[in-house]
């Protein structure tokens, strides 16, 4: 087996070195998932919902070390992580009351009594990202594990510690060996061998569109479930009656939020034309006023790109030639540190308003009535986020039933809340996560017909 660095990005230092799976191991942990899924299935209800709310505890219990861990491996700011942490408690819990509620149907039919059971698939694989190690983890896992299923959760190499720590914790609570396994390794060993090994039976990813797709057409072979959260490009409408003060000074939040790194960032800013120099002019002060630096202070609001190899994807989308509105600060010395930066592009087919920078880089555009902001809002291969700022109830309703995005807020930049679905249309994904239905996606539903005459 080989081993990667895990690097801390606001110091460039090294923190930990973590052994990577081949694909032997990958296949013995299969196996050892596929025999604890045989045991977990036969788990009374009330059972696997005590052991997850155990489960959760323990998580409870561990939030600051996890909060802190995030910090050194990932570089988000510690406000950020302790709510990341809490936000996998609170997953955990809220998926444990799904074993004792995954009801099936009586349907009437003649000749006998016809009922439906949600059985489990098996073993899930979860291909999780760098961006939000921890949480995007706890999406795929919890209900899974809810609905009666054997988890292998691979972590992105740059990100694993978090991971790791979650399934230290998982074996500290009393969940079966083998149940809930942390698999370090390369997309192309570990997460190929989910695709490949009829074992597996479902297929969660969160990461590029790119790859996505490749997992898609991988899975096809076996007929294999996949849930795709993928790419995005989302936009930030406003419009002339909104609350320009507001709308302004939230935008920096919407869209520099874990330095940008994340599919939901409200990267394209669309303002109506009758009021674009005045926001322009309440956005300035706003984007000034993030505080980028120590992870691990308080008052920080942004912290550095996850890598160096990130860094310089970000750094290519930003040139001398570049129409820069304006940016914010950065701290100097090491670390991978990128200035909140504000573009107002020449075209609307600029490179910088059609690819997914994932960082902390947001373009401009003036847009000149309702449909011209929706169409703008829609010339995009992605479809997952967005925000509308409107005083007009009507509009706020037509506008998001047009743009073409799964998760919309009107006057705000909320996305994602563990109790409401989420997910993303057109190359954006496939499938929903979270919400109250999310176990029944990790399971079969069987039909018996019992014969009365």
């Amino acid at each position: 087996m080989s081993t990667t660095s895990v690097i801390n990005p606001a110091t460039e230092k090294e923190v930990a070195s973590v052994e990577l799976l081949d694909v032997d191991a990958t296949d013995e942990a299969i196996m050892r998932a596929v025999v604890a899924q045989q045991h977990w299935a036969r788990v009374a209800p009330a059972d696997k919902a005590r052991l997850m709310r155990r489960f959760a505890e323990a998580v409870d219990g561990d939030r600051e070390n996890l909060a802190q861990i995030e910090v050194m491996n990932s570089g988000h700011p510690i406000t950020q992580a302790r709510w990341e942490s809490a936000h996998v408690r609170d997953v955990l819990s809220y998926y444990s009351a799904a074993p004792e509620r995954m009801f099936g149907q009586q349907i009437p039919v003649s000749g006998g009594l016809d009922v439906t059971f949600h059985e489990p698939l098996g073993v899930v694989g979860i291909i999780t990202p760098w961006n939000f190690p921890m949480t995007i983890a706890a999406w795929g896992f919890a209900p899974a594990l809810a609905a009666g299923n054997a988890v292998l959760l691979k972590p992105a190499e740059w990100t694993p510690l978090t991971s790791i720590r979650l399934g230290e914790l998982a074996r500290e609570a009393g969940l079966p060996e083998g149940l809930f396994q942390v698999l370090p390794g390369r997309g192309s060993v570990v997460g190929e061998r989910f695709v490949t090994h009829p074992a597996v039976r479902k297929v969660v990813f969160t990461g590029s569109t790119a790859v996505g797709k490749q997992i898609m057409a991988g899975c096809a072979a076996q007929v294999k479930r996949v849930t795709l959260e993928l790419g995005g490009k989302s936009a930030n409408i406003i419009f002339a009656d909104a609350d320009l003060e507001k709308a302004a000074a939230s935008a920096p939040s919407g869209v520099f939020e874990n330095a940008g790194q994340d599919c939901c960032a409200r990267s394209r800013i669309l303002v109506e034309r009758s009021v674009y120099d005045r926001f322009m002019e309440l956005l300035e002060p706003a984007v000034a006023a993030v505080r980028v630096g120590d992870p691990a202070n308080e008052a920080t609001e942004m912290g550095p790109l996850v890598s160096k190899k990130h860094f310089d994807s970000v750094s290519e989308y930003v040139s001398d030639d570049s129409l820069v509105a304006f940016r914010g600060a950065t701290p100097a010395g090491p670390g991978y540190w990128f200035a909140p930066t504000v573009l107002t592009p020449r075209s609307r087919t600029d490179r910088t308003v059609t690819d997914e920078i994932f960082g902390p880089v947001v373009t401009v555009l003036p847009f000149d009535g309702e449909a011209d902001a929706v169409q703008l809002a829609n010339d995009t291969t992605y479809g997952l986020s967005g925000s509308i700022w409107t005083r007009d109830v009507g509009r706020a309703l037509r506008v998001s039933r047009a743009v073409d995005a799964g998760n919309l807020s009107v006057n705000s930049h909320s996305s994602v809340r563990y109790s409401t679905p989420f997910g993303g249309f057109k190359q954006s994904g496939l499938g929903r996560e979270l919400g109250p239905d999310a176990p029944l996606s990790f399971t079969e539903t069987k039909n018996v017909f019992i014969a009365v005459d």
